[in-house]
């Protein structure tokens, strides 16, 4: 398995993340200019959403998307459900991925890759059993083998371990098959919500089996 796993520290993966991000740059750029606009004019500032995710080896990584939800409150002050709060706008950035290009910053910095687990927030961390840990094992993605099995439409332990199949998998042919199957998916719009969410529910740990 030392063959697969060590395509996570490749330099030739970090190579073709560097020449892809550069080759799209004069399109992305301009194309993410106006999308600021846009949410600068629909939904106010602050214009981007940024969070610390879990990066390689659960090491804190700054992650930044496009704002796709309003701010709005109940009459107590706090925030309304993310349902209630995600405009047609914001779903729209979602089910195109435009929320997502201000990361491909972050795969210039090197805290991300092309391909990889998608980052999650540090809290899940700690609740990741020993298994579903090992998605930490490589350098977390834009795109993923849990997005093109289903993205935010299967459930956590499943996603998990699809996470876990990648890692232990991981090629350039399985890379470049991920990114054949990304651009399909964001065509078609697919698995951008959980069943009944505005996005994926929190995950809170795998219940241990008996």
């Amino acid at each position: 398995m030392g063959s697969q796993t060590s395509w996570h520290s490749s330099g030739v993966k970090r190579a073709v993340d560097l020449v892809v991000v550069a080759a799209v740059a004069p399109v992305v750029v301009p194309v993410a200019a106006v999308v600021a606009l846009a949410v600068r004019f629909r939904l106010g500032r602050p214009v981007l959403f940024r969070q610390d995710r879990a990066g390689r080896n659960g090491t804190p990584i700054g992650v930044a998307k496009f704002r796709s939800m309003t701010d709005d409150r109940d009459e107590t002050g706090d925030l309304l459900p993310d349902g209630d709060r995600l405009p047609a706008f914001g779903r729209t950035l979602r089910a195109t991925s435009l929320d997502e290009l201000p990361q491909l910053w972050s795969i210039a910095k090197g805290d991300m890759s092309l391909v990889g687990p998608r980052p999650l927030p540090m809290a899940y961390v700690e609740r990741y059993d020993d298994r579903q840990r090992r998605r930490l094992d490589a350098r977390p993605g834009l795109t993923g083998w849990a997005q093109v099995h289903g993205r935010n439409a299967v459930d956590w332990p499943e996603r998990l371990e699809l996470d876990v199949w990648y890692v232990e998998h991981a090629s350039w042919r399985v890379d470049l098959d991920i990114l054949r199957r990304t651009a399909a998916m964001v065509l078609r719009r697919d698995g951008v919500s959980a069943d009944g969410q505005a996005t994926m529910h929190e995950f809170m740990g795998t219940p241990p089996t008996e």
